[in-house]
């Protein structure tokens, strides 16, 4: 067994196939399958399910997974410190963001730093906040931006940039020519929310709660797991939702959806770097903090 074997690994549990998992890696399937035979052969046991159109992990290939990823971010930790000592800022570093962040706030950021660095390999997961702050904490992601504040004592974060929400709906919907509606109107409409776990959702049902009003009140007609995904909903008159200004900028720039307030409602927010209370940051996590904080100068909680 070794390093480079259970890159292997992790990438066929990460893609869910050999073939994929090959040519990511650049290698032949049956190279790939040999290496992980190999590895099957080292814990005598069966660690890949090869399935009609999924590869998929056993319990022994999921509990080894855990570990293998965690030695490959040490791994990722070593050259990077070695790195550090030898006055380079130079290796891969494995951060996540949740959908709005993910999508619209750090590729900017990463695209900037990697030009000031080209030899960083950043790799970027973007999942809900819920998803981001379980890869921090098992020690899959070393640091993250996510949309609300967790309440994990191991969590550490810091409000990284503002964010406004706002109502979003169709350009020919009744409501397109208003700046702004009632409550009572918004309790009436086909509504759109994001899934459970979403920093979306969480940050707009505090917004409720904070008014006294009741969320569960909501004429919910779906529940979509991206904000991508709602936007098109939107525009294809499947209801209205509340949703970052950031992630609709493009579309109302283009004329394809109308922004509204909601009166009496506060749909302000922030963005959070986040990261692990109880690990040190590797060189190059700490190298991107201080990138970000001179890109975005980071506000006190």
């Amino acid at each position: 067994m070794d390093l480079w074997q259970l890159q292997i690994f992790c990438k066929v549990v990460d893609l869910k196939s050999f073939s994929r998992a090959g040519r990511a890696v650049h290698l032949s399937q049956p190279t790939v399958s040999s290496h992980i035979k190999d590895l099957e052969d080292h814990f005598s046991c069966r660690l890949i399910d090869r399935l009609s159109k999924e590869a998929l992990p056993t319990h022994a290939g999921r509990l080894l997974y855990r570990y293998a990823k965690r030695m490959i971010t040490l791994r990722d930790e070593a050259d990077s410190a070695m790195a550090e000592f030898m006055g380079q800022v130079k290796g891969s570093l494995h951060l996540g963001g949740s959908s709005i962040p993910g999508a619209f706030v750090l590729p900017a950021i990463i695209g900037a730093f990697t030009a000031q660095f080209p030899e960083v390999n950043i790799n970027l997961t973007i999942a809900d906040t819920r998803r981001i702050i379980d890869a921090i904490l098992c020690g899959d992601l070393e640091m993250g931006v996510v949309g609300a504040v967790s309440t994990n004592k191991s969590i550490l974060q810091t409000q990284l940039i503002d964010d406004e929400m706002c109502l979003v709906v169709a350009t020919d919907h009744r409501w397109s020519g208003k700046k702004k509606v009632t409550t009572e109107q918004l309790f009436t409409e086909p509504f759109i929310i994001r899934e459970p776990g979403s920093g979306t959702l969480k940050s707009i049902q505090t917004s409720f709660s904070e008014a006294g009003l009741n969320f569960n009140g909501l004429n919910v007609v779906a529940r979509i797991g991206s904000t991508e995904a709602i936007r098109q909903g939107i525009k294809n008159r499947m209801g209205v939702s509340i949703l970052s200004a950031i992630a609709v900028a493009d579309d109302v720039a283009a004329g394809k959806l109308k922004t509204l307030t909601i009166d009496g409602l506060n749909l302000k927010r922030a963005f959070y770097l986040t990261h692990h209370a109880q690990r040190s940051s590797s060189p190059l996590c700490q190298a991107f903090i201080t990138f970000i904080s001179s890109q975005i100068p980071t506000k006190k909680d």
